[in-house]
């Protein structure tokens, strides 16, 4: 990758597009393409992010509740212990994991793989900590 306009070109190739913006593009992730059984899916955000006016970055986002009905610290802890790829941040009312890679030099692998296990912690977050797939 070399720009975002080559990453949401890819995106758009690759991915169910919900929703599109200049800076950010919302996808549903559909684990079906890992099992062929599984009708989960999750919304992912991904936003352009420009670090000092010079360096592009992508956010990868996914909501999985409400702030005001979980447990942050058991979340937090949750996260410490068993994510590899994102944080856990408030945004707005919703809980969301997030991770940001930059662009330059940026391998497609460096981009999917985070994707794909920023996607299944969100799901499995969700379920535990808000008893559902509403995201």
């Amino acid at each position: 990758m070399a720009s975002w306009g080559d990453l949401a070109a890819y995106v758009h190739d690759t991915y169910d597009v919900i929703a599109a913006q200049e800076d950010e593009l919302r996808i549903l992730f559909n684990f079906e393409q890992f099992d062929e059984d599984d009708e989960r899916t999750q919304v992912i955000i991904l936003v352009r992010e420009v670090l000092d006016n010079m360096h592009e970055w992508v956010q990868i986002a996914s909501p999985i509740g409400l702030a005001a009905n979980v447990d942050l610290h058991a979340l937090l802890v949750e996260v410490g212990n068993s994510t590899i790829s994102c944080g856990a941040a408030i945004m707005g009312e919703h809980v969301v994991l997030r991770h940001s890679l930059p662009l330059v030099d940026l391998d497609i692998h460096e981009f999917t793989d985070p994707l794909a296990l920023l996607a299944g912690t969100a799901d499995r977050l969700e379920e535990i900590f808000f008893g559902g797939d509403n995201y």
